[in-house]
């Protein structure tokens, strides 16, 4: 392979997709914004499956995490390759951040650190309470259950008031595979979506509303969710600008997903580390700004290549 300056990662599935249909296209042409913008700062870039086995990583400045849509459904695997390819390459973002931001769990990091959440209660795997006990222990009538490592509302269920017995079998299934989140229910995401605030080099660039369609309440597009344009309040972008801040290291790019709490002032649903959706489809400078950040990471030694580089004589 030859070598290239930087590889925007997806997955089998997108490298190349054998039907492109509306969704298909949306993930061509933001990888193509971002591809264009890097071309445009003297950039080569080629948009590879993170779990091909041809690859030569060592040959990539950097490999930058977009639609790796998989991951999460195959953890072994991709920790595998993480561990292979932090230490032939540059990755964006890094591998801490990457590992860290796997597991749900991190939102007690940012809450710790100031970050107001979506309150979550962790059911761990093969735990034998039935999930009724668990909404009792918290007060919560009604609730979101996830698995702490997912994506796109994979096995996301809601629990309305009374009907925890319902889910009970859906629960026990999943608890006994995986652990769980559970966060008590957030009526404004029915009422006003969900925002998303899109942040590169710790800077608000864009922002939209997440609607999720009519008797559904996740709003993910696998789930018939819209996305429209969404001007962000000054208070909004505060909260995403800090709750990224909050990360240690800091990311090159995020996406903090924010919701109305009852007071009407924004609490952290997710932060998304790994491999958000950018929507530069709906602000094409935002690919600017990320490829701009990139070429300042890859003018920048990295620890190892600091530490090897020959050091000035003493002078006595």
């Amino acid at each position: 392979m030859d070598p290239i300056d930087v590889a925007i990662l997806t997955e089998n599935r997108y490298e190349d997709p054998p039907v492109v249909g509306w969704y298909e296209r949306n993930i061509l042409d933001e990888e193509r914004l971002l591809g264009e913008a890097l071309g445009r700062l003297g950039l080569t870039s080629r948009r590879l499956d993170w779990a091909r086995a041809d690859v030569d990583w060592t040959q990539v400045g950097a490999a930058v995490f977009r639609t790796t849509w998989d991951y999460f459904l195959r953890p072994a695997a991709f920790a595998a390759w993480l561990d292979r390819a932090a230490r032939a390459t540059r990755l964006i973002n890094c591998e801490e951040l990457v590992r860290w931001n796997l597991d749900k769990r991190y939102l007690a990091d940012l809450a710790a650190r100031g970050v107001r959440i979506v309150p979550f209660r962790v059911v761990e795997r093969g735990d034998p309470r039935p999930l009724a006990d668990h909404l009792a222990v918290e007060g919560w009538e009604e609730a979101v259950l996830k698995p702490v490592v997912s994506g796109a509302g994979r096995e996301t269920h809601r629990i309305e008031p009374g009907r925890a017995a319902e889910v009970e079998p859906t629960f026990r299934r999943l608890v006994a595979a995986e652990a769980m989140l559970l966060q008590p229910f957030q009526c404004a995401v029915l009422e006003d979506g969900e925002r998303s605030l899109v942040v590169i080099g710790g800077a608000v660039t864009h922002a939209v509303r997440k609607v999720a369609r009519p008797g559904e309440f996740r709003v993910h597009d696998d789930h018939g969710g819209t996305v429209h344009p969404h001007e962000p309040t000054a208070g909004e972008i505060a909260f995403a600008e800090a709750a990224v801040a909050a990360c240690d290291p800091a990311p090159l790019y995020a996406r903090v997903d924010l919701v109305r709490a009852d007071d009407g002032e924004p609490a952290l649903m997710e932060l998304e580390l790994i491999e958000p959706e950018l929507f530069f489809r709906f602000y094409q400078p935002a690919a600017d700004a990320l490829a701009t950040e990139i070429a300042r990471e890859l003018s920048t030694p990295t620890a190892a290549e600091r530490s090897s580089a020959p050091r000035a004589p003493t002078i006595t």
